[in-house]
């Protein structure tokens, strides 16, 4: 079951991008796969954590913030994405530095969130489990990752 809803998570993502060229609807398109791909990944952290109710109790509300801070730099990803896309074919220096620059501020915002929310889910989790969340959570940007790598070409 955890294979089959990474799998579901990763064509989710797969269809995202090409989703995202295609028309007018694209924008309902998206939030239905980015809910569906919200609900997916929450089954695959509850699947894979193993807390006990008391832990879950303190766990969830964290979570759903962390994820609320993760989805606006989802967005910003997104974003620089499709600015990417709109000039692939002719990109410039200052386009492509502006891109850059706005990549290194996502990933520093990331790291900031992780070392913002971990004592909040310190506060709800043992050492162990937390170790075993911040896991799964590098697990999941790993695939999102490879498969943006896979479909975003280098610039010429």
């Amino acid at each position: 079951m955890r294979v089959m809803l990474l799998a579901g998570l990763i064509a989710a993502l797969a269809a995202a991008p090409v989703a995202a060229q295609d028309g007018a609807s694209d924008e309902a398109n998206n939030q239905i796969v980015r809910e569906k791909l919200r609900a997916d990944k929450k089954l695959l952290v509850a699947e894979n954590m193993q807390l006990t109710d008391a832990e879950a109790a303190k766990f969830w509300p964290v979570y759903d913030a962390y994820q609320a801070e993760q989805a606006k730099l989802a967005d910003r990803t997104a974003a620089v994405i499709k600015e990417y896309a709109a000039n692939y074919k002719t990109m410039t220096d200052p386009v492509a530095d502006k891109l850059l620059t706005e990549m290194i501020n996502i990933e520093k915002d990331r790291v900031k969130q992780l070392e913002t929310f971990r004592p909040k889910f310190a506060a709800a989790l043992p050492a162990t489990k937390l170790a075993r969340y911040y896991q799964l959570e590098q697990k999941i940007r790993s695939v999102i990752n490879f498969e943006l790598a896979e479909k975003i070409p280098l610039i010429k």
